[in-house]
């Protein structure tokens, strides 16, 4: 199994959420797609995260699946688990996912509307309280509050890295310069921000690609680490149909897209949890089929 490091840079594959046909969670759906993306070379399977309609779990459920994650990757890899929400939301799930034995956790960027950033220092202290010391990776999707804030939160005890999810590269350089080198910075937007997030001292990046087709997800990381950008990005426009697809309506098709891609390769792990897009157009879809007719996937 990969250390910690090493993962972090590599590619952090973030799962969907599987549902039965009752609505109910069904994380043994996981198994195939999990095996998969292992066998393709996945460094680090995520549970709980966007990708895994986070928000749209209970605690319970979320609790749920980072146990049986942990359980179907059975060592092979380490496993990053997400957590967020109310703070003791985020404290019961920090806690049952030390437990369930995840790796670290990735804390999602607190969505309360009077949310501040001294707050999410007190926030992420108690995060880290609750899992008994788990390494901790921010899942940052606004950069709004600076980068002396963003500076503060890696200063907080047991802060490993950011996942920095926001389509500014020059802040990301300026915050990283502002942050103790010992933290990893990781491209929080999938594939196709990794090259401009690379260009700026990031290492490894997020996928959700990894559900579908984890071998390409894993040929540009090793593009990328080798320097190579022109074959990276050559790789990353025979993906790009997936994700423009994926980034409809407001993102809404986020998760969306991958559940279609995955019922259409004979992995159905369920609709999504509304207010997320369900099902996809009739133009969307196609586009889909399209999508995974030319690179041999169905």
């Amino acid at each position: 199994m990969l250390d910690l490091d090493t993962a972090l840079t590599g590619i952090s594959g973030i799962l969907v959420t599987p549902y039965d046909a009752a609505g109910e969670v069904a994380p043994d759906r996981l198994a195939p797609i999990i095996d998969t993306a292992l066998a393709a070379g996945l460094h680090m399977p995520v549970v709980n995260g966007n990708t895994g309609e986070f928000y749209a779990l209970t605690t319970d459920e979320a609790c749920t699946m980072a146990r049986e994650v942990v359980a179907l990757v059975d060592g092979r890899a380490p496993v990053l688990a997400g957590v967020g929400r109310g703070i003791r939301d985020a404290c019961m799930l920090a806690k049952m996912s030390a437990a369930a034995g995840a790796t670290a956790l990735m804390v999602h960027q607190p969505p309360d509307p009077f949310v501040s950033p001294r707050g999410t220092v007190d926030y992420l202290k108690a995060v880290a309280d609750a899992s008994g010391g788990l390494p901790m990776m921010l899942y940052l999707r606004n950069d709004g509050m600076g980068t002396k804030a963003i500076a503060d939160l890696c200063a907080v005890p047991g802060v490993k890295g950011v996942k920095w999810a926001t389509p500014n590269p020059m802040k990301l350089a300026e915050a990283k310069a502002a942050c103790d080198p010992a933290i990893v910075w990781v491209g929080g937007l999938a594939e196709v921000w990794a090259p401009s997030f690379y260009a700026v001292g990031a290492r490894g990046f997020t996928s959700g690609l990894i559900n579908v087709w984890p071998e390409r997800s894993v040929a540009i990381h090793a593009a990328l680490e080798a320097g190579d950008y022109a074959e990276a990005n050559r790789l990353i426009a025979g993906m790009r149909a997936f994700e423009d697809i994926r980034a409809e309506e407001m993102n809404g098709t986020n998760v969306t897209g991958v559940k279609a891609a995955l019922q259409a390769l004979g992995r159905d792990c369920g609709p999504t949890r509304p207010p997320s897009a369900w099902p996809l157009t009739v133009p969307q879809l196609a586009k889909m089929t399209a999508f995974l007719g030319e690179n041999g996937l169905t």
